[in-house]
């Protein structure tokens, strides 16, 4: 179906879609639709929905793909639409945020991407058009293009992070077929969304501009990127301001922000972003931040409220929802800001600015001082560089650039041009490498070579805004002309040299005249932004005793000055070691005359040179003998300049001053240079220093002991940082491939520890060198795999052996791969909400299988009460919740700590425990339901599919007379004693017998104990205390809420019941009953209800008072004699258990549950406990 025609202006032309929306933009507040998934989670489509006709026979799962719905269930899709437009919606997004190739290869459906595409546009197109003629008012289609699975900045290999599992030519591929689609579908604007990665970004801006050159009218194109973490920044590493730098070369209609975090939240980045553009802002944020159970719980008032405020505050031009949102949210949002006018867009932001970006924003003004372009990443300039270089030491040769930036350079030149050197394969993969390191890529690089191919490889890998150096008329207008062009479509700023096609110009006129023809080409023919022009009018060799050579370094000053006074916005910048290239081997010199030149060259207008950072001299610092000479030769002053300063030279050797770098932070002890190393991602001293502490026997006896203290110490503080927002992704990654360095440094001594243990111990086989195994996955349903590789690199990093499965993990194939690979660990990941259900269900499943293996829940749906309350309580084994990777090494490592994992189990559940109180008992708004439905809604077992209830041994009674106490005192439960006494040691010396090594409260535990010790003694040895058991088995059923017990050969089905115990029932969520465990009379199962009752006979309170006669802290004794006989009352209970085969030793049978109806405890001859097993 075709787009609606556009309007006519007075004089009758056709309005372009871009002047129709921004004529509306200027008048009010357009409204954006809300979220697709949201609504389509709401249709709870089964499997065989999203299959549909088309797909019956297809070999993967395809629920939870969206986009083929388009296809599948276009009625679904297309009243999802309706609704928002008949909502308010000026906007439709299109069904197809994950419909290119690359994402949907994960289920097999690559081949129909341009179908998909092309579907989900006509069917928002048919809603679009039938409201428009509904409402009179015309409503537009927006085609969404999301973000795919894929990113160009993050390396998924923690062994290569130059490696790369998609290419910018490929993402462009992908983005065109998809655009095409849309295109031919019938959409009025073209949405990037939901950007996490800007390198994308520009691949689907590429996409796009090709497309508007080769085959299609242009269409208004908005962007949208979106904000992580508390940083203000992307998922790979971009500040907003550098986001809106770094796509702002396609003049977008509109640039905003969506999704990742509400309207509250996302408020300061989005006045961010209004600053720092010319373009209207839209903003769509989800319903909030998800909930514990990955919910969304703002009210469309709520949100309604929040975007009104932003309007009334002329913040956005175009609001809407993401997450969460749904027809009733737009309703109230449209309503809001109905009324309100709409932000005007600034005429010009940073107005004489160039604008560069790395991970930050990096901005070039009238005032600006000199900009160092670090020059040592050169193979031609740098000779340990290029032999680095050469060699294929990528690694090493990034520490070139770290101290260029270290040092000063607030742009990075790269430059790969050797003839012995594949030079795009090069750029290539040092530009990966410097993505790597947050503190190079924080500032722009400058892509240099006289290959345009590898200028082209160089910009393909930035997700910043770069300066390509450099392009020139030599090779005449047409061939200037399209390289211009192209660096114009990626983005960049541009060098041009003064060449022509006559060669290179050395005198001032010329220099002029080539400079003043490259720029009117440019800003004409191009519309080339001048700011974004830097000239070069050569730098050339002095001092070289040819006297045409003279005056070069004049010519160059003069030629800057004319061309700042008549080229509006043009930067000038030069290479400074060709000045100097004559006295190569004098430094002291050589940076003496750089120094001048620049003091010179400064004053009269040059703006950026490519420089040695912080070798550059003070000008008022070099020595008088050496500046005079210095000025004369750079002013041609003396015609003997040279070999006077050639005689300098030789007089004084290599002479001068060199800058010296101190670290300061290698002083201190070593514990704090390892945490300082790992904080800051240093990995040049690591060996060195982890090698110091392992020879610290005294302090660090084992290898292992400088994992586990020092190394991960400083890992916890990454942690801690993160949290915190103050680092962000890379730099957690980089600190993890250090301490991979030290820990590799130290596998070597800890495998020789290890051989020597097992020849002392006569053992022969082979241990594991990990130290442990991990299989990570991302669940069923679920496609986004990008945290969870981070998690693999940082786990990697720590010599985990790592088993990743990827994305779409079926529960089968992850239990499978954990038990093949005798996994001590299973990472579950996911993004969507779907898949907190599809984790339940995994916990379910390895609890029904008997697998014990600890589970970690992870991703941006997830959290610790959702953990606590949902996934936990299904699974006996450990369930933790890890909130981001820097997290997950210390949770891992404690698990399997032969000495800490128990503590730290049972720390994680009383945590897990106090998280589901505090959330039941925080429910504000409780939903009760009526007695009759609550019984409706309670918690049922499938006797058919689950196993049969566990038979006891006996039917009956069994009586149990004056048991042997001294049998009861293993199971006393020494927790409770304590705390009557309120001794409560801290993790991990929490639990009985550990409390006893707590700092705080050991000694006094210990006391205490050992007075038990001798009380209990007394009562057992004197029979002060007598305990009898009875335990009873009969069959039972749930009747409604009670409890209908049955004689021993009776079939409850037919009989009449001998007891009933009366129960109660939750009549709010979970709409639990005491019962709930126990076959009803409509199944064909049958229960049994076990009632034990337990009676201790202790002295009266004359013989207590006896026996504590000479005590003077008489009550306490007391108390604890009565604590004690509690005690005993619960160990005859589970000593009891254990015997009449109700249970197991341990572990709990399925189908059975053990429920306290009462127990009371009174100062008088006996105490009484009874419980109900079912």
């Amino acid at each position: 179906m075709s787009p609606a025609l556009p309007e006519l202006t007075p004089s009758g032309v056709k309005k372009s879609l871009q002047d129709e929306i921004e004529a509306i933009l200027q008048e009010r507040i357009m409204v954006l639709d809300g979220g697709m998934g949201t609504m389509i989670q709401r249709h709870k489509l089964s499997e065989e929905d999203f299959r549909g006709h088309e797909f019956q026979d297809h070999a993967r799962p395809l629920k939870g793909n969206n986009d083929i719905l388009s296809i599948t269930q276009p009625n679904v899709i297309y009243q999802i639409h309706k609704d928002y437009l008949l909502a308010g919606a000026d906007i439709i997004e299109t069904n197809t945020f994950s419909s290119t190739h690359i994402a949907q290869a994960d289920y097999g459906l690559e081949h129909l991407a341009y179908q998909m595409n092309k579907c989900s546009a006509g069917v928002a197109r048919k809603a679009a058009e039938e409201v428009s003629l509904q409402t009179g008012i015309k409503r537009f289609v927006a085609g969404a293009l999301g973000p795919t699975n894929k990113t160009l900045s993050v390396s998924p290999s923690v062994e290569r992070p130059d490696y790369r599992n998609i290419t910018f030519d490929e993402l462009v591929e992908a983005y065109k077929q998809q655009a095409k689609g849309l295109l031919d579908g019938g959409v009025d604007i073209l949405l990037i969304e939901t950007i996490f990665d800007t390198a994308n970004a520009k691949a689907a801006l590429f996409a796009l501009q090709t497309l508007f050159e080769e085959e299609y009218r242009p269409r208004p194109i908005f962007i949208s990127g979106t904000i992580i973490d508390k940083s203000g920044r992307t998922l790979s590493g971009q500040t907003g301001e550098a986001f809106v730098i770094s796509v702002s070369h396609a003049d977008p209609l509109c640039i905003g922000l969506n999704c990742a975090l509400g309207a509250a939240e996302m408020r300061p980045f989005i006045e961010t972003i209004g600053k720092c553009t010319t373009a209207y802002v839209l903003c769509y944020p989800n319903a909030g931040l998800p909930n514990t159970f990955g919910d969304y719980d703002e009210t469309p008032h709520m949100m309604a409220t929040q975007l009104k405020a932003f309007a009334v505050d002329g913040l956005v031009n175009i609001v809407g929802g993401c997450c969460g949102t749904t027809p009733d949210h737009i309703r109230e949002i449209a309503k809001a800001v109905e009324n309100c006018k709409p932000r005007v867009p600034p005429a010009t932001v940073f107005e004489e600015h160039m604008l560069l970006s790395g991970l930050e924003p990096f901005r070039i003004g009238p005032y600006t001082n000199f900009v160092n372009i670090g020059e040592r990443c050169n193979v031609a300039g740098s000779r340990k560089f290029a032999k680095l270089i050469m060699a294929g030491n990528y690694e090493e040769a990034l520490s070139v650039a770290k101290v260029q930036v270290e040092m000063g350079a607030q742009v990075l030149d790269i430059n790969m041009d050797d003839g012995m050197l594949d030079g795009s394969s090069a750029m290539t993969r040092f530009c990966n490498f410097i993505a790597s390191e947050p503190d190079i890529a924080k500032v722009p690089l400058c892509i240099d070579s006289s290959n345009f191919a590898v200028i082209e490889a160089g910009l393909k890998c930035c997700q910043g805004k770069c300066i390509v150096n450099s392009i020139s008329l030599k090779e005449g207008e047409d061939d200037f002309l399209a390289k211009a062009r192209k660096i114009k479509k990626f983005g960049a700023a541009a060098v041009v040299m003064a060449f022509d096609e006559e060669g290179q110009a050395t005198e001032t006129d010329t220099k002029i005249r080539v400079c003043m023809r490259a720029y009117h080409l440019l800003v004409k023919k191009l519309g080339f932004n001048p700011n974004d022009i830097i000239f070069d009018p050569n730098i050339l060799t002095i001092g070289t005793g040819m006297e045409e050579h003279n005056l070069y370094a004049v010519n160059f000053i003069q030629a800057t000055k004319i061309i700042k006074e008549t080229l509006p916005g043009a930067r000038v910048s030069g290479g400074l070691s060709n000045l100097s290239f004559s006295f190569r081997g004098m430094e002291a010199i050589r940076e003496a005359m750089h120094g001048v030149f620049l003091y010179h060259a400064i004053k009269f207008g040059m703006d950026m040179g490519i420089v040695n950072a912080g070798s550059l001299p003070v000008y008022d610092d070099i020595h008088k003998e050496l500046l005079q000479l210095c000025e004369d030769l750079i002013w041609n002053k003396d015609p003997e300049a040279t070999e006077k300063l050639l005689r300098y030279a030789q007089t004084h050797g290599k002479g001068g001053k060199k800058v010296i770098q101190t670290d300061e932070w290698r002083n201190g002890p070593i514990e704090e240079r390892l945490e300082y190393a790992l904080v800051k991602g240093i990995e040049k001293y690591i060996i060195e220093d982890t090698e110091e502490a392992r020879l610290n026997q005294e302090k660090y006896p084992r290898p292992l002991n400088i994992i586990e203290g020092p190394l991960m110490n400083g890992m916890k503080v990454v942690g801690d940082l993160f949290g915190a927002g103050k680092m962000f992704l890379p730099q957690v990654i980089k600190s993890a491939r250090v301490m991979k360095k030290a820990v590799g440094h130290l596998i070597p001594f800890m495998e020789k520890e290890r051989e020597e243990n097992k020849m002392h111990a006569g053992i022969e086989e082979e241990e594991d060198p990990y130290q442990g195994t991990i299989v990570l996955a991302t669940v069923k349903g679920d496609v986004h795999d990008i945290g969870k590789n981070i998690v693999g690199v940082v786990l990697g990093c720590n010599n985990f052996r790592v088993i990743d499965l990827g994305v779409m993990t079926p529960c089968d194939k992850i239990l499978k791969a954990a038990l093949d690979h005798k996994a001590d660990i299973i990472g579950l990941s996911g993004l969507i909400t779907p898949s907190l259900d599809e984790m339940i269900f995994v916990a379910k499943e390895m609890e029904r299988l008997a697998i014990k293996i600890p589970l970690l829940i992870g991703g941006a749906t997830t959290s610790r009460t959702h953990t606590a309350v949902k996934i936990a309580p299904r699974y006996s084994a450990p369930v933790i919740h890890v909130l981001d990777a820097s997290k997950s090494v210390v949770v891992c490592s404690q698990l399997l700590d032969e000495n800490l994992k128990d503590e730290y189990f049972e720390e994680i559940m009383e945590e897990y425990e106090d998280i589901r109180q505090d959330h039941y008992e925080s429910l504000k708004e409780r939903r009760y339901l009526t007695l009759s439905q609550a019984r409706k809604n309670g918690f049922r077992i499938d006797w058919l599919s689950e196993p049969p209830p566990v038979k006891p041994t006996f039917l009956g009674t069994r009586v149990f007379e004056d048991y042997d106490l001294r049998k009861l005192v293993a199971y006393i439960d020494w927790k409770p004693f304590f705390d009557v006494w309120q001794l409560r040691g801290k993790y991990p010396n929490r639990s009985f017998p550990k409390i006893f090594k707590d700092k705080t409260v050991g000694e006094e535990a210990k006391k205490v104990y050992d007075d038990a010790q001798d009380m209990l003694e007394v009562l057992i040895s004197e029979k002060k205390l007598q305990a009898r058991g009875v335990v009873g088995f009969w069959p039972a059923q749930s009747v409604e809420d009670d409890i209908h017990l049955y004689a021993e050969d009776a079939a409850p089905q037919a009989a009449e019941p001998i007891a009933t115990f009366h129960g109660l029932r939750q009549q709010e969520l979970l709409y639990l009953a005491e019962n709930g465990h126990l076959s009803n009379l409509h199944q064909k199962a049958t229960s049994q209800l076990s009632v034990n009752m337990i009676n201790i006979k202790h002295p009266s309170n004359e013989g207590l008072q006896a026996i504590t006669l000479k005590n003077p802290a008489r009550q306490l004794v007391i108390d604890s004699v009565v604590s004690l006989m509690d005690e005993c009352v619960k160990a005859t209970g589970d000593c009891r258990k254990h015997r009449s085969g109700c249970l197991p030793t341990s572990g709990r049978t399925s189908g059975q549950k053990s429920t306290v109806f009462g127990f009371t405890r009174n100062m008088v001859p006996s105490s009484r406990s009874i419980r109900i097993r079912s």
